[in-house]
């Protein structure tokens, strides 16, 4: 008995934390980001069924499958961006839920119950500088989203002090060597149906040029100054 109280008292005195390695893997993982606007917020152009199940069903399940994915490998603990920087030459689990977790993490904070209108500033006139106005890059912009066969994404990128606008299949993003489309991702659609389905139907170039309605330009211009 006088053994077992002293075994106690020195576990309580020096804080044992049996769980203390699963806590602090779990604090690690990536989690589903909190959305800054509720999910009715960016309508009639963007419907709030929509936004609840492409946030709380398809984003949750990139995020819980990534973490999955990289657990007990050389890839737990580093950053999205490093992952994604070799995810081609990874499993297509590590590939898909890691380009699925960034591509919708940046998706949501580029859009705005009070966005729209046109860029300013730097912003406003590097775009001037890499496509003639701001109509010529709405218009491939709108393109590149428009003609993306199947499911994917159009992307508009800084580029070693330029602005390209360009097209990915699936949950592929600029991030990834060897996928054709460089840079850094500032600003970009989700072109997959279950981003729009349900309000749009087949009906993509309407959607596309309702997200013009809800872009936030501002926050897309601090993506340029973090991409420089």
């Amino acid at each position: 008995m006088l053994i077992n109280i002293v075994f106690y008292f020195s576990l309580t005195s020096f804080n044992f934390e049996p769980n203390y390695s699963f806590e602090k893997q779990k604090k690690m993982a990536f989690e589903l980001p909190k959305l800054p606007y509720e999910y009715d917020a960016l309508e009639p152009h963007i419907d709030a069924r929509t936004m609840e199940i492409h946030h709380s069903k398809h984003h949750n399940g990139y995020t819980t499958k990534l973490n999955g994915a990289i657990a007990g490998t050389e890839l737990e603990g580093k950053t999205i961006e490093e992952i994604l920087k070799g995810a081609t030459s990874q499993s297509g689990a590590v590939r898909n839920n890691g380009g699925g977790f960034y591509n919708h993490c940046l998706f949501w904070e580029i859009m705005s119950p009070n966005g729209g209108g046109n860029p300013n500033g730097e912003l406003a006139a590097l775009i001037d500088e890499s496509f003639g106005s701001f109509d010529a890059f709405k218009d491939a912009f709108s393109n590149a989203a428009a003609t993306q066969f199947g499911s994917g994404w159009a992307w508009l990128c800084y580029n070693n002090g330029k602005l390209e606008v360009c097209g990915t299949a699936n949950q592929d993003n600029p991030l990834m060597d060897g996928i054709g489309c460089n840079g850094i991702p500032i600003l970009g659609i989700d072109v997959w149906e279950h981003a729009y389905y349900l309000n749009y139907q087949n009906r993509r170039p309407d959607y596309i040029n309702a997200f013009f309605n809800v872009i936030n330009w501002d926050k897309v211009s601090e993506n340029l100054n973090n991409a420089k």
